[in-house]
C-alpha cells in the first residue's frame, strides 16, 4: 500500500509517513498547498483578490505563476515554516518564519502565508448560503511580510518622503500620541499602494472548506482557494472606524506597518520584533487581528465562494495513502473529514 501523502507535494521538508506531519500546525499548511496543486492538475486558475483603484478586484492567477514553477515539476520543493531568505537583508533581527516557501535548485521562488478557513463561520452560518463568509485570523508575522513585500518594490527615498509626517511622533507606544496620526497613516498607505498598484504580489493563500451550515457534513462543492495580494490584504484591517480614546487591533496593525516602513526608510532595515513587542497599546500581540465572515464576505463574494470548484468527492485524490487515518478528530476540519470516510472508498 502506498505511504500517506498529499497530492502534488513530492519534494518537501515534511515526511507524510509520520503522524507528526499531520498535526494541527502542519496539516493547516500542507493541505492548502496540495489544493493548489490539485487545481493546477484540473487546469483551473486560482481566484486572485487584488487592489485596483483602492477597491478589491477579482481576477485569476495560474498555479504555475503562484508557485513559481509548474506544480508537477521535479525541481519544485515545498518548504513549510521556513524563512524567505530574499527578505533577510531588510531586517536587523532574524526573519520570522513564513508558512510556505517554494524553491527550486537555485533558491527561493515564493514566500506565502496560509490561512485555512471554514465556510461558514460563527457570524454567518445562520444566514442564507449566498451570505456565508470566512473568519480570517492574521498573525503579526504576516504583517512583517506585508511590510517586507512593500519595501522590496519601493525605495528608501520614496518612503522617507511619503512618511515624513510621522517623524514627529515621539512615543510610538503611547496611544494618545499615536491616535491623532491614524487617519494620515491610512492615507499614506493608500498613496503607496496607488503608486505601486502594478507591482502588487500574492501574499496570502486562503483555502476554504465548506460545510452545510455548522454541521460536520461537507457541502457537495467543498473546497477552493483564494489568493490575496499584499495590497488586498490591507483591506482586512483598513476600516473607517476610529476611537478618540483607544487604538483598535486593526489600527495597531496599521501602526506596526507604518513604523516598519518608516524605520526602513531611515535605516535601510527595521527591527520587526522590537516594533511588535513594544507597540502593544495594552492589547495582547499573539495575533494582529481577526476579521469575521460578515466583513470578509463582501470582499470575497463570487461564484467560487458560493460554489467552491473542488467537489467533496475529490478529497480521496488529494489525501492519499490513508493519510486521513493520521488526522486528529478534536480539530474541526479533521473531524469533518473523519465524519465523511465514505468519500475515501
Amino acid at each position: 500500500m502506498p505511504a500517506p501523502s498529499l497530492f502534488g507535494i513530492t519534494n518537501s521538508n515534511k515526511n507524510f509517513a509520520k503522524r507528526e506531519a499531520w498535526g494541527k500546525n502542519q496539516f493547516n499548511s500542507t493541505l492548502p498547498a496540495s489544493l493548489v496543486c490539485w487545481l493546477g492538475k484540473k487546469g483551473l486558475p486560482l481566484k486572485y483578490l487584488k487592489l485596483v483603484a483602492g477597491s478589491i478586484a477579482h481576477d485569476f492567477i495560474d498555479s504555475t505563476i503562484f508557485l513559481g514553477m509548474p506544480y508537477n515539476s521535479p525541481d519544485l520543493r515545498f518548504e513549510f515554516e521556513c524563512i524567505y531568505m530574499p527578505y533577510q537583508q531588510f531586517v536587523f533581527d532574524r526573519l520570522p518564519r513564513i508558512d510556505l516557501v517554494t524553491m527550486d535548485g537555485h533558491g527561493c521562488l515564493k514566500g506565502i502565508e496560509i490561512k485555512l478557513t471554514a465556510l461558514p463561520d460563527e457570524t454567518t452560518y445562520d444566514l442564507p448560503e449566498n451570505q456565508y463568509g470566512c473568519e480570517i485570523v492574521v498573525r503579526p508575522d504576516t504583517i512583517v511580510y506585508l511590510a517586507l513585500s512593500i519595501v522590496s518594490i519601493t525605495s528608501q527615498a520614496y518612503l522617507k518622503k511619503i512618511l515624513s509626517p510621522f517623524n514627529k511622533i515621539q512615543d510610538w507606544t503611547d496611544a494618545e500620541t499615536v491616535l491623532p496620526h491614524i487617519k494620515k497613516m491610512k492615507d499614506s498607505l493608500v498613496a503607496i499602494m496607488k503608486d505601486h498598484e502594478n507591482e502588487q504580489s500574492p501574499l496570502i493563500l486562503q483555502p476554504i472548506w465548506k460545510t452545510k451550515s455548522k454541521s460536520q457534513v461537507f457541502a457537495d462543492n467543498a473546497f477552493d482557494v483564494f489568493i490575496w495580494s499584499n495590497f488586498a490584504t490591507t483591506q482586512l484591517f483598513l476600516f473607517d472606524q476610529q476611537s478618540e480614546k483607544r487604538v483598535s487591533r486593526y489600527e495597531r496593525t496599521l501602526v506596526w506597518l507604518i513604523k516598519m516602513l518608516l524605520d526602513y526608510a531611515s535605516n535601510g532595515r527595521f527591527n520587526h520584533k522590537q516594533i511588535i513587542d513594544n507597540i502593544t497599546f495594552n492589547t495582547k500581540n499573539d495575533k494582529a487581528f481577526a476579521t469575521s465572515g460578515n466583513r470578509t464576505q463582501p470582499l470575497m463574494d463570487s461564484p467560487e465562494l458560493l460554489s467552491p470548484r473542488i467537489p467533496k468527492t475529490d478529497i480521496k485524490h488529494i489525501i492519499l495513502g490513508g493519510g486521513h487515518n493520521m488526522l486528529s478528530p478534536e480539530r474541526r476540519l479533521d473531524a469533518t473529514i473523519l465524519s465523511n470516510l465514505d468519500l475515501f472508498r
